[in-house]
């Protein structure tokens, strides 16, 4: 089956040794959901990895991808000068995704070698072990959530004809809102965001999901949930079953970890 892999990961610079330093104490359960997570992905076998991220160019009515051949991830803007890492870009297969939805859904192509840290941070504790994987990154668009998990289902037929092994990697973090000590301030519907959208994943309720009212979102201040929709249209069809590998917001910031096992 090409696609062999699929979770949803946060993306906390913390959790580099280097940045986070004594402050991993407080984010073991999410360090240990990226190790099992990187054993799971090595047993797979893919051979590229599409990682869906926030923090790219963010358009309003479209979509992009990243085709550069060769990619660097680094956390130099965190004050990590030591760690940093190099990928290259799946070429071929971003083509045939873009010539494939380039009259179906709104998508334009990008070319930028250095990663943003909703790539690299998941990338750099996923990849330990396959350094010769390739990988798209792939940036949410302004578009409702219908329209991305709609996405998702498109790049899943091309996924599924493709013949390349395929790992498919949700980056996003969920409420920024959880206590008053958070980067966004307290806002009471972040809890409940963060609940809700758990309980549903764990339902296999995706209809629900792309049914949360958009005030609700917003006031929750999450960045992972449009990541997460092109994530289960692509897994739309598709036998699997989810697993809470962990969920912990020591900071304010909803922490998900969780793999489709496929």
């Amino acid at each position: 089956m090409p696609i062999v892999f699929a979770a949803i990961v946060p993306h906390p610079p913390l959790l580099v040794p280097a940045i986070g330093k004594e402050n991993l104490n407080f984010l073991k359960a999410t360090a240990a959901a990226y190790d099992k997570l990187e054993q799971e992905l090595y047993a797979a076998q893919a051979e590229t990895i599409i990682i869906i991220s926030p923090h790219g160019p963010l358009a309003e009515d479209s979509f992009a991808m990243n085709l550069s051949p060769e990619f660097t991830g680094d956390f130099s803007e965190f004050g990590d000068l030591t760690d940093k890492f190099s990928l290259k870009g799946d070429i071929g297969l971003a083509h045939k995704i873009r010539e494939s939805l380039e009259t179906k859904a709104p998508l334009q192509l990008l070319s930028q070698p250095r990663l943003d840290h909703g790539v690299s941070l998941p990338l750099f504790f996923l990849t330990r072990h396959l350094p010769k994987i390739k990988i798209i990154p792939l940036y949410y668009s302004g578009l409702d959530f219908n329209a991305h998990f709609n996405f998702g289902r498109l790049l899943k037929n091309e996924l599924m004809g493709s013949g390349v092994r395929t790992a498919v990697v949700a980056s996003g973090d969920l409420s920024h809102r959880l206590n008053k000590n958070a980067p966004a301030g307290y806002s009471p519907k972040g809890k409940k965001f963060d609940q809700k959208l758990i309980d549903n994943l764990l339902k296999k309720q995706a209809e629900e999901i792309m049914k949360f009212n958009h005030d609700f979102v917003a006031d929750a201040g999450e960045c992972g949930l449009k990541s997460i929709l092109i994530t289960l249209g692509i897994i739309e069809g598709v036998k699997y079953e989810p697993e809470l590998l962990s969920y912990e917001a020591p900071f304010g910031v909803g922490y998900l970890a969780m793999n489709f096992k496929l």
